[in-house]
């Protein structure tokens, strides 16, 4: 019953971060009328926290009981739906996502850690792979499913059907998850606060930028108190006796590769997952539901692409596949980037699989090559590391696809749209200023879809660049070979 019981929970906080994806059109076209810039806060302001507090979540699990904190979790990412769902503004909206992603940060360490900590050795390792898998499975779940409570009801449908869920997840903690006894580990609030708040800053840079002017006091202030705030926050790790998370870590090639590449990975990835729904309900008409059985493609390739990569590392060896990895995900961005509002499906499909699969080819090398770099005894730090990585580069793709799309948008509008106050940042926005001005002529909505859709297709040119610039310092980094002496020396 416990392993059922982590399993709901993973799927319920992994999950939303898909989910919310698809809920976008619908949310713009709501009579909060979001900018594009909120959106982005909507998907991001989940994910950073959840990133950033993943590693203190599961110290202080540790400090104060388990269970206690899985219990806490699931509490405070309940509530944050709960807010969601009955939000008088889009800023209540995102302050409920926030209060989320501070719960899914206590839940997603503490349901491995209460799977694996009472089972027999010989058991572990299964158990681990079932969780790792609910992870993966949890996406494709979020997609449907969310999909499918958006078919019901308005956005707020998605935070109401999750909300029960969540309820009876919480009770089933309650009733059935084991309580170890508490570990004397180190938490530093201040290291969380400097890790968080320079993350949050980062992206309120980069996000702000489209409206605000990238030489603005806002933007080039979000990116100053960024590098002052995580500056801050590896002086404090050094000069602490356990630091949470050592920086001395990166100094190991295999580490630094593996943290950089994964990052980098879903960067391609939610950059991608951030206007998946977005194209396929704008640009194709399709459904909530209809867009989310469309990305099951994706789920597929990640499945399946695995298995792939162990029989081409025998062939070719660790650096090659990972690089065929990383190649295969800028091809998938760069088809994607061809796509228009009359394209078949097919294409779209073909170019979000390629993703999907260079993703599942490069994340077993570059998890294996950062775990076989570090001595057993740092095995968990290492798991966190990766788990840190994966979320930080979901809230930067997302950071950065935004950002492309929204400034392209709204710089490449018709004439008609751009001139009185407030430029439209989305689809809805510019429609509804159509339907305000009475510019109902079909060429007007089709220039409309035209325009986003060449943003999307600039803004995946910039992400497979920047796979292929950074994947080629991934894979000089990545070792030939995997080997533990170094991470000993470096750890």
């Amino acid at each position: 019953m416990t392993v059922t019981v982590m399993c709901l929970c993973v799927t319920l906080v992994v999950g939303m971060v898909s989910a919310v994806n698809l809920a976008i059109p619908a949310l713009s076209r709501s009579p909060l009328r979001p900018s594009a810039e909120s959106v982005m806060w909507v998907v991001d302001g989940y994910v950073v926290v959840f990133a950033c507090l993943l590693i203190p979540g599961g110290a202080l699990a540790d400090r104060l009981g388990r269970k206690r904190v899985l219990a806490t979790g699931m509490g405070l990412f309940t509530a944050g739906c709960a807010l969601c769902a009955v939000a008088p503004g889009i800023g209540t909206v995102i302050a409920g996502r926030i209060v989320s992603g501070a719960g899914a940060a206590a839940v997603l360490p503490t349901t491995l850690a209460l799977m694996v900590g009472g089972a027999p050795a010989h058991r572990r390792p299964r158990l681990v792979a079932v969780w790792a898998s609910m992870t993966g499975l949890a996406a494709v779940l979020g997609n449907v499913g969310g999909g499918a409570a958006l078919q019901i009801g308005s956005w707020r449908a998605l935070f109401w059907c999750v909300v029960p869920l969540s309820l009876v997840a919480l009770a089933l903690v309650v009733a059935f998850a084991p309580a170890p006894p508490r570990l004397d580990r180190p938490v530093s609030a201040v290291s969380a606060g400097l890790l968080t708040v320079g993350f949050l800053a980062l992206l309120s840079g980069i996000v702000s930028g489209p409206q605000a002017g990238w030489g603005s006091v806002r933007v080039l202030g979000g990116f100053g108190a960024a590098a002052v705030l995580l500056a801050g926050w590896v002086c404090w790790e050094l000069r602490r006796e356990h630091p949470m998370l050592d920086p001395r870590l990166f100094t190991v090639p295999a580490v630094r590769a593996g943290a950089v590449g994964m990052a980098l990975v879903f960067v391609g990835m939610f950059g991608l997952f951030y206007v998946n729904g977005q194209y396929l309900q704008y640009a194709k008409g399709y459904s909530p539901l209809g867009a989310g059985v469309r990305l099951l493609p994706m789920a597929g390739a990640l499945l399946l692409a695995p298995r792939c990569a162990v029989a081409l590392e025998r062939r070719t060896g660790p650096r090659a596949t990972l690089g065929a990895g990383l190649a295969v995900l800028a091809a998938g961005l760069g088809t994607v980037s061809l796509v228009g509002p009359s394209t078949p499906y097919s294409l779209y499909a073909l170019g979000a699989t390629l993703t999907a699969a260079g993703c599942g080819l490069a994340t077993p090398l570059l998890s294996h090559g950062m775990m076989s770099a570090l001595p057993p005894h740092r095995a968990g730090v290492g798991s966190g590391l990766q788990s840190l990585a994966r979320e930080l580069g979901s809230a930067l793709g997302v950071a950065v696809s935004g950002s492309v799309v929204a400034g392209v948008f709204t710089a490449g509008l018709p004439e008609v749209l751009r001139g009185g106050p407030g430029v439209p940042t989305t689809v809805p926005a510019a429609e509804q200023r159509l339907v305000e001005q009475g510019l109902t002529a079909p060429g007007l909505r089709h220039a409309v879809l035209a325009d986003f859709t060449t943003a999307l297709d600039t803004s995946m040119r910039v992400l497979a660049v920047l796979v292929v610039a950074v994947g080629a310092l991934v894979v000089a980094w990545y070792p030939r070979r995997a080997a533990r002496t170094e991470g000993r020396r470096g750890g």
